[in-house]
Formats: structure tokens, sequence, C-alpha cells
């Protein structure tokens, strides 16, 4: 089934679609559907192969854009995510065996030809090319024929309509060669079984790339229980979820997951929603009170009336929202497939000009036909400006921008990291467990003067014996202090309000003010910092003993290390800091001044923190979004790069495009490095192989370039690729045993440096060097601090690279020496 959804008198279809393979697809599904009646908007994501289509139901109807786009030649399939990755993992798999199929081809028709073209040479070769190079055609690659028929039939020119003219091309002089000897059989055949591999290969790389294996809709709705308990006509129930109706009665016990949204009817607990809402404390929860489907019930016994079932549920409207985030992400132009519209013309153009010199221009010319060599120059052209090059430069340079960013612990997992994150100048921060640490601790403990000593021993004593998470800080904190705590009688909870005990013969209590009050305790010494600590955002206990009290204890979420210094350098690097949470207002502000955030949003919904990366988007900024938990999957999966904490829930880490492994906030400027470095090796790839067709195919134009050597030149320029994207990792100079290089520091004072975009920049030349091993930068004193193995000719490199970085060095040396030296 697809999805669709009515607002403001427009309706949304968003459906799944089979078949894409690069921008011409999104450009030409997006243009036809918009070219129908009654459609308003319609968005296309590549990378997930979703279309959200806007339209007006009076006008047109989902039956009709669906047909729209099977005429097109695309298929459509429902969008729920469960289903969508098993179809992406089967459709890799066939891709594979589609590509195995064709290279078990390709080996067995190289052996053949590279026989004959050493002197071996038998008539019954062509039988086997023949059958190679039909089987080839129509067998695994026989949808790319179906795709090419349907972009010709609509004037549609990409990389398929090529490789098919080059195909039959080949196909065509193979059997020429039966009646004509200028052309030799196995050279066409083979040409036709080579160029159809490598656009298999290019086709399962691009897949393999856009490919994630995403399961966030099924994660998310396994944190609903599978059943539920019901009471009906007074008895209790165990039923299924989906057979639970609006209104029924569904009894929650303490440690349970909440299986349906409703509002408390009976009983009083606390409330796990960090989950769901991002919230690090429980939440109390009493009657008339509302809970989420997926948050798990802490403490007490409770009773919930079901306001919400299926599709109106919270669960599943997250869902929703994270699947309308992935079709309504805005896709990233390449380079590569802007120029593919104008290229493929042009090299089919440039195909039919050689074949009319050699053909009429020759008959004007000299009066003669040349008919073997315009087809040599035309099948040459063809397969020299093949874009297999193009195609595969992009994905190539992102695989090792991955390598490299796994080695630091960092996980790359879309192209939009690569392509999007260099032009990112807006970050959003989620504050539970991404900025903070996500669970509650004792931030502040105060004493009054009269018999508070013993406070935090008193108060751990009576916690001790209680399941609250709140308690369950206290503790920690009081062992983190190593202090010893007491035995307690007539330990009793009051829910929803504190907590009392005997300990050493005298009452004490923890709870809420009013608990204490309700006691008979006075608490007016304690309500000045009681409410300097509320307007913090933090929850509050305060403790008596007797009829007195002792002080107060102050409960929050606090910064995890290195949150400033992670947010500092972001800024550094040009980025402006937000800090978006579905948490109060004076939390949210407390944590933003703590950390150094230049702005807060604060008690922003799951659905609603989409809507604003989508309001900044549309401001014309690139956007990045930081988070670890369900609320932020909508936003991690709007933005255009979604980073997410590993040590978060599965849900936020499948829907983003960046996994950082740890905790360690700094992690996000290490891989805004990374994607850097890799659009610019994207970059210099595609340079290469617009350099190859450059000159390839005016030369194949001649009419002097063998079809098969045009195709040898095609995979010469894979493998030039290739050598560009990876060479730097793979080739090293052997260590042999025994021998030793000393490994020396050099420090030199760079006056030029003045913040720390300058240290990144320079970090970044020398980190290019093959000798060096690590580059510190001390912007505030100007120093840069290199260690690196060799001798004076790797100094001389380290400061021209500082120079090439567009930096001075001073004349001085401030250190230079060998600390160590080290068995290679």
């Amino acid at each position: 089934m697809d999805t669709e959804r009515r607002s403001e008198g427009l309706s949304k279809l968003q459906v799944k679609i089979g078949g894409m393979q690069c921008s011409f697809c999104v450009e030409s599904i997006r243009q036809a559907l918009l070219r129908m009646e009654g459609v308003s908007d319609v968005s296309v994501s590549l990378a997930h192969e979703e279309v959200l289509v806007q339209y007006d139901p009076n006008l047109s109807s989902p039956q009709q854009l669906k047909d729209t786009l099977a005429d097109m030649g695309y298929t459509w399939r429902d969008p729920d995510k469960i289903r969508s990755f098993e179809e992406e993992e089967a459709e890799l798999r066939t891709a594979r065996n589609k590509l195995l199929t064709a290279a078990a081809a390709t080996v067995v028709a190289l052996t053949l030809m590279i026989a004959m073209w050493l002197g071996f040479r038998q008539p019954w070769f062509r039988w086997p090319m023949l059958a190679l190079a039909l089987a080839t055609m129509f067998w695994p690659a026989w949808h790319v024929k179906r795709m090419a028929w349907a972009s010709l039939r609509r004037g549609i020119l990409n990389q398929h309509v090529l490789l098919e003219f080059a195909a039959f091309a080949g196909l065509t002089g193979g059997f020429i060669g039966f009646f004509n000897s200028e052309f030799p059989i196995p050279d066409f055949f083979g040409v036709a079984i080579l160029v159809t591999a490598y656009h298999l290969l290019s086709g399962y790389i691009s897949l393999l790339v856009r490919t994630r294996s995403s399961q966030a809709i099924k994660r998310l709705m396994d944190l609903q229980p599978a059943t539920a308990r019901v009471i009906r006509d007074g008895n209790e129930q165990e039923i299924p979820v989906s057979e639970v109706n609006t209104g029924d009665l569904v009894r929650i016990r303490p440690g349970e997951s909440i299986p349906v949204d409703g509002l408390v009817v009976e009983g009083v607990s606390y409330v796990d929603q960090s989950l769901v809402t991002g919230e690090p404390v429980p939440v109390e929860k009493g009657r008339g009170d509302e809970v989420i489907g997926g948050s798990i019930n802490v403490t007490g016994r409770i009773a919930v009336r079901v306001t919400h079932v299926g599709v109106e549920s919270f669960l599943q409207k997250v869902a929703q929202h994270i699947q309308e985030a992935r079709a309504l992400k805005p896709g990233i132009i390449v380079l590569v497939d802007r120029v593919l519209k104008y290229f493929v013309p042009g090299v089919l153009v440039a195909a039919a000009l050689a074949f009319i010199i050699w053909t009429l221009g020759s008959f004007l010319v000299i009066g003669e036909v040349r008919l073997s060599r315009a087809v040599f120059a035309a099948l040459a052209v063809l397969v020299m400006g093949y874009p297999c090059a193009l195609g595969m430069a992009a994905p190539l340079a992102m695989i090792r921008g991955s390598g490299i960013a796994a080695q630091r612990g960092i996980m790359m997992r879309s192209g939009e990291a690569f392509q999007a994150f260099k032009d990112v100048r807006k970050i959003l921060l989620d504050k539970t467990g991404t900025v903070t640490r996500g669970k509650p601790s004792v931030t502040n403990l105060v004493p009054l003067k009269e018999g508070g000593g013993d406070i935090l021993k008193l108060a751990a004593s009576v916690e001790a014996s209680s399941e609250h998470p709140l308690g369950r800080a206290i503790v920690d904190y009081a062992l983190d202090k190593n202090v010893e705590l007491s035995e307690v009688e007539d330990f009793r909870a009051y829910a929803g309000k504190g907590i009392a005990a005997k300990v050493e013969g005298q009452r004490v209590l923890v709870g809420t003010a009013r608990f204490l009050q309700e006691q008979g305790i006075d608490t007016a010494e304690l309500e000045g910092k009681q409410l300097e600590f509320e307007e913090q955002g933090k929850t509050v206990a305060l403790v008596s003993s007797g009829s007195k009290p002792l002080g107060i204890i102050a409960i929050s979420d606090t910064l995890k290390d290195g949150s400033r210094e992670a947010v500092a350098r972001m800024k550094a690097a040009g980025m402006e800091t937000i800090l978006i949470t579905g948490d109060n207002w004076h939390a949210a502000w407390a944590v933003g001044a703590q950390a150094g955030i230049d702005q807060v949003m604060a008690e922003v919904l799951p659905n609603d923190k989409a809507n604003e990366v989508r309001k900044i988007q549309r401001q014309g900024y690139r956007v990045a979004m930081v988070g670890d938990g369900i609320n932020d999957a909508p936003a991690l999966m709007q933005a255009d790069v979604g980073i997410a904490i590993s040590g978060g829930t599965d849900i936020a880490i499948e829907s983003a495009d960046i996994i950082l492994v740890g905790d360690n906030l700094g992690g996000v400027v290490d891989a805004y490095r990374i994607a850097r470095s890799g659009y610019t090796k994207t970059i210099q790839n595609i340079s290469l192989a617009f350099a190859f067709n450059g000159i390839g195919v005016p030369a194949a134009m001649t009419g002097l370039v063998h079809p098969v050597w045009a195709m040898i030149a095609m995979a010469a320029s894979v493998t030039v690729i290739l050598l560009n994207s990876f060479a730097d990792r793979l080739i090293t100079l052997p260590q042999f045993p025994g021998t030793k290089e000393t490994t020396h520091t050099l420090t030199l004072e760079v006056p030029s440096i003045h913040c720390e975009g300058c240290g990144v920049t320079i970090q970044a030349a020398l980190k290019k060097l093959r000798r060096v091993e690590t580059v510190e930068v001390d912007v505030p004193e100007k120093i840069v601090t290199v260690a690196y193995r060799g001798g004076q000719g790797t100094e001389k490199e380290i400061r021209e690279g500082i120079v090439r970085a567009g930096h001075t060095v001073a004349g001085r040396e401030v250190t230079s020496h060998a600390p160590e030296s080290r068995a290679r």
C-alpha cells in the first residue's frame, strides 16, 4: 500500500520508486508529475528512492499518479520501511548477480580476444563471442534496455541510451563481419560485452553507495509491545495491540513499556519518556495525565484510557514524519549529473557526425565511401564517450573518504555527507544525550547551617531503598563521594511526592517542598535556593530530619566532557550552533549558556524539529542536525546532513548520514573536514574523467582508434580514477625488519594564524605529506608542532606545505628534536 495524507485541501502521495539511477531520473519524474493537472509540488529523493507528491484530489487521483510513473518505466511500491529494506537488500543481491554474470562473460570474451591478438586465431571464436554478446546484452542487462526505451520514447537522453547505442553498434559491427572481413567479429562482439559489463559495474557501485541498510521504522515500531492488557467487562485479558480500540482501558505494570497513547485514569507512577521526548528525568504521571506509547512505566501500576490507535498514535506519526522527511530531503545536484545532461547528447551527435564525415563527407571529397572507417569511428566515439568513469568518479571518492573516516571512529553512510557537509553553515544540536550526558545527576547540594553536615548521607541512605531514578542519582553521587550509607527502618514511598524512613532513630524525609510541608516541616529557609534551581531547569529534592529541614539537593542533566570545546570548534569552522530540544526553556537556556551555543529552541516536538530544519533550509542554508533520540529521527532525516551519536537509539542511528562512534561530539568537526577532503577528491576524479573524454572523443572521430582500443582506454580511465582515489592509502614504501627510522618533532612559529580555521587548513595540508604522523596547532600561541619521519628534506616539505596553505613561517625554529627511535 502507498501513503496518502490530506492537509489544507491538498493530498500527499508518498511512494517508493524503483529503477532510478541518476539525477536524470529525478528530474524526469519531477517534470512528468508536475505537468499533471492538480499537482502543485513534487519532491524526489534519489538517495532514498522516494517521491512525495502534493496534489488536488479533485483534479488528480493516486492511481493516475502511479500510472504515470509506470508509463515512464519506473516501478512504485509500498513506502513501508520494513518491506523497503528487504526490497533494497534483494535488489542489491540481484544487481550483484547480474554483475557477476556479466563479469564471467567478460572474462571468457577477453580470453578469446587476447588469444586472437597473440596470433591464435580460430574461425569458431565468432560463435562463442556471439553467444556471449547476446547473453550479456539480453539477460543481465535487459532492464537497461527497458529503461533506455522508456527514456527514448520521452525524448530523454541518458547513459542508458548511450550504452545501448554503443552495445548495439558493436553487435551490428559483429554481424557485418560475417559478410565483410574488414570488421573483426570477436572485437566488435567484445565491445558489446565489455561496455555492457562496465555499465552494470557502474550501476552496482552506485546502488551500493546509495543503499542504506535502514530499518528505522521497523526499530521504531518495535518499541511498541506486541500485546496489551485490556480490561473489558471487568476482566483483564491480553490481546494484540492491533486489536485495541479507542476508549479501551489498558493496565500497565511497573517496568513495562506502555503499549498505547492514552490518559491515566488510575494510579500514579513515574514514566521514562526519554526515548520519545528527549526528557532525561522520568515524569510523574497521575490521573488525567497523558502517556505516550513506547515510554517505560518505571514505578507504579497504572490504568490508561486509550486515546489514539493506529496511524493516529505517537509512534506511527513519528514514523510518518521520518518517511516524509526522507522524501522531502533536498537532493544534492552532483556536478557530473548536470554535465551529463548535455554530455550524452553531445556524444551521440559526435558519433553521428563521425559516421557522416567518413561516408558522405568522404564521398564528396575523394569520391569514395569509407564505410568500415565510418563504423569504426562512430563505434569508437560511443565507447570512448560512455560515461562509466564519470559515473564512478563520485562513488569512489566517497568510498575512500568513508575508509578514512572509519579509522577515526566516524561512519559516513551516504553521499549527502560528502556533497553537502562542506556547505553547512547552521548546525542543530539535540540537548539530551548529545550535548548533555542524558542521565540525571546531582549538580548542587546546599545544606543549612544547623545540622546540615549529614544531608547527603541521610538522603542517600533513604533513597537506597527507592527505585526512583532521581533517588538513584543521589545514591550514585554519595557513593562517588565515598559516603557510608546507614541502615533504614520503616521505609515508605509516597507516590509523586517523596519518601520517608527512619535513620538512626530519626524520621528522614526526601521529596518535594509540598510533601515536607504536608508533614509539618517549615521549608521557608529553602525557598530562595529552590526557586533559583528550578529557574535553571533543575529538579529539586528537599531533605529533613525530625522536624528540621536539612538542606536541598538539585538534580539535572549535565554537559558531556568536551561538549563546550566541540561547540567552540564548530563555531571556529564557520558554523552557527543551535540547541534544539523538547525539554523546557529553563533547562534549555541553562545548557545552551554552559556550552556556548549561539541560539536555543526549546519545547520542540519531534515533528516540529523536522519543520524547524525545513524552515532554515528555505532560507537558503545547508543544515546539519546532531541527535541521538527517536524524537530526533525526523530532523536527522530532513537535514542536509544528519549526524547521530552511536550511543543513541537505533532509530536515530538508522536515520543519519554520519554516525559518531562513542560520545565525542568533537567528531562532528572531524567529519566535516573529512567530508571536505572527500569532495575535493570527487572534483579531482570528475576532472580526470572529463579530461579523458575531452581528448578521447575527438580522437575517436578520426576513425584511427579501433573500438577495442577505445574500450581499453575507457577501462584505463576507470583505473586512473581508482588510483587517484586510493593510491595514497594503498601504496606505501616497504619497511624491512631491523631497519630503524627516527621520529622527529618540529615546532614552528606561524604568525599568520588568527583562528581555528587557520589551524584546520594547516593540519589538512600537512597531513597529506607522506612522512608526517601528527600535526598540532596552538592557535593562541600561533605555534605548529609536527611529528614526522625523515631528515632535513622532510622539514623543508613541512615549511613549504604551510606556505602552500596560505600562511607564513617565522624565520626562527622554536624547537626540533628526535624524541624516539623505533623499529619499523
